[in-house]
């Protein structure tokens, strides 16, 4: 995925921008959501933060061209420095920010990211401007007949969301006044709009990320008269796709955030019976939230979030299957043990020369960083399933959509030939649903003989256990580890020195995950044994 800003030929720029920006447009004329509530917004006057029609113009041409770039090496596109050079300026930032929260439409797949693209992009605000911000979010909610939009309502708890991100601690506390606080949770109900009571509860766990912001928040939960997280996690396994991601939140809030007594953790409640291969959660990047039973994965942070599943295939013909819960962008496909997690800079799986994936976003096959467009299928959409086929006799890798096969993929450069995973990476407000055969495939392949991976994997107990992070990192504190343990890992023994740095203290596997040295940044040209004589 690179750094999130591809690069497409011009004319590929034109005319996707042009034909996109006419949607986008079109789309905000109606302003419904695909997939929310039958909220109707059209019979109430709308409401509109101020802003004008120069910046609105600029954050639709850049959600419209965001989807065709898509090369690491492209600069930023022109309509993302001149709003960088606006929101230079304290009062540019507040126009920049409401025009965001005015035009990005509910339905478009890329909205959410965008303005997190943006945000994170645009200088740090000042604390009295983001004051200055909240302030005009809290008086707009109604204005006599005038009221603010579900779409609106939603980018607003992006944007706090956003913020409380990028400005955690003290001034973290002083933006979450008593009344952004009373509005995010008076949110979570079951009357609100889904996508509004999504990214919600997403800035509440963002704003959480402050000690003192967190207990004020959990206190503010449990005075509820029934608690509105103990009511949302029942959606977790909903066919509504909105409300599926926001009990999957809930839950995930529940047993990481806002513990509640007599409330078991997730991971003591749900039903292993058949799961035999799972997401690895001790081989995933940081940030990604798995769910109990290690077949969903979930992303709200800004980075590139990536995982591997727990089973290596070295031989035959394999194939899963995953239910899009998003529509965005995600990397799903394969890797082996040497591709690179650096969800900081944005690299995932199809960045390297040991994976590739499929984008059904952008519509775009990655590997080694370099994409190439596919045709016959359009952008994916929430309920589609994709179907990821690995045959290592033929070498190739197709992938499918609903049952629709692509062309078969296996370029000359991809160097792995042996140990493969099932894997997928994960742009901001992403979801999945993996299926490694523990239930019937949707679409399975009728050309060729083929496994699944829960067919020949077996799992250790202590390995079947999503564990909330505090819990896992309480476990760690408690290990005793080996001096000559990898700095890193602490699993193995710390075997190898960094070249031409000379540093030391890792394993040989951790080593092949480093582009730099983690004590001076320095890049790595190659790693040798430490010599112990």
């Amino acid at each position: 995925m690179g750094n999130c800003l591809r690069k497409a030929s011009l004319d590929d720029l034109e005319t996707c921008e042009g034909r996109n920006r006419a949607d986008s447009r079109n789309r905000i004329l109606s302003n419904r959501s695909e997939n929310a509530s039958a909220t109707d917004d059209s019979s109430n006057p709308c409401f509109r933060f101020p802003t004008t029609d120069d910046i609105d113009k600029l954050v639709l041409d850049f959600l419209a061209v965001i989807r065709s770039l898509v090369d690491n090496s492209q600069e930023p596109p022109p309509a993302m420095l001149t709003l960088r050079a606006i929101a230079d300026k304290e009062d540019g930032w507040i126009r920049m920010v409401s025009s965001m929260v005015n035009v990005v439409p509910m339905d478009s797949p890329m909205g959410p990211s965008v303005i997190t693209l943006l945000l994170y992009d645009c200088p740090l605000p000042s604390k009295d401007t983001v004051l200055k911000l909240s302030h005009m979010f809290q008086s707009s909610q109604k204005v006599g007949n005038v009221q603010t939009s579900a779409s609106q309502q939603r980018n607003i708890c992006v944007v706090m969301g956003c913020i409380a991100e990028k400005m955690a601690g003290p001034n973290s506390i002083a933006i979450l006044s008593d009344t952004t606080l009373d509005y995010l949770v008076s949110n979570l109900r079951d009357d609100t709009d889904p996508y509004v009571a999504l990214h919600s509860l997403i800035a509440l766990e963002k704003f959480a990320q402050t000690s003192e912001n967190k207990v004020m928040i959990k206190k503010r939960l449990m005075a509820a008269k029934q608690h509105p997280l103990l009511e949302l996690e029942k959606w977790a396994t909903e066919a509504h796709y909105v409300r599926r991601q926001v009990g999957f939140c809930a839950r995930w809030c529940l047993d990481n955030l806002f513990l509640t007594e007599g409330r078991k953790y997730s991971h003591d409640t749900v039903d292993m019976t058949g799961i035999h291969v799972m997401l690895n959660t001790k081989d995933v990047s940081e940030y990604l939230k798995i769910s109990p039973n290690g077949l969903e994965a979930r992303s709200d942070v800004y980075s590139f979030e990536s995982v591997r599943c727990t089973f290596q295939v070295n031989s035959g013909t394999w194939y899963y299957e995953t239910l899009l819960i998003t529509s965005g962008v995600m990397q799903i496909g394969w890797a082996t043990k040497d591709s690179m997690f650096l969800n900081h800079e944005g690299y995932g799986i199809g960045d390297d020369e040991y994976s590739l994936a499929c984008d059904g976003c952008r519509g775009l096959i990655w590997h080694n960083a370099r994409s190439e467009h596919y045709v016959g299928s359009p952008c994916w959409k929430p309920g589609d399933i994709l179907g990821c086929l690995l045959d290592l006799e033929r070498r190739e890798i197709i992938f499918y959509i609903n049952g629709f096969p692509l062309k078969p993929w296996f370029p000359t450069s991809y160097v792995a030939r042996t140990g493969f995973f099932a894997a997928a990476s994960f742009m901001a407000f992403q979801q999945c649903l993996f299926n490694f055969g523990n239930a019937p495939f949707k679409y399975p392949p009728t050309d060729r003989e083929y496994q699944a991976f829960n067919d020949h994997a077996t799992l250790n107990p202590e390995d079947r256990v999503v564990l909330p992070r505090h819990i896992y990192l309480d476990q760690l504190r408690k290990l005793s580890v080996r001096e000559d343990s990898c700095t890193l890992c602490f699993d193995q023994k710390a075997s190898v020195r960094l070249l031409p740095c000379e540093h030391r203290g890792f394993c040989q596997t951790c080593s092949k995950q480093l582009a730099e040295c983690p004590m001076c940044r320095a890049t790595i040209a190659e790693v040798a044994e430490v010599d112990h004589t």
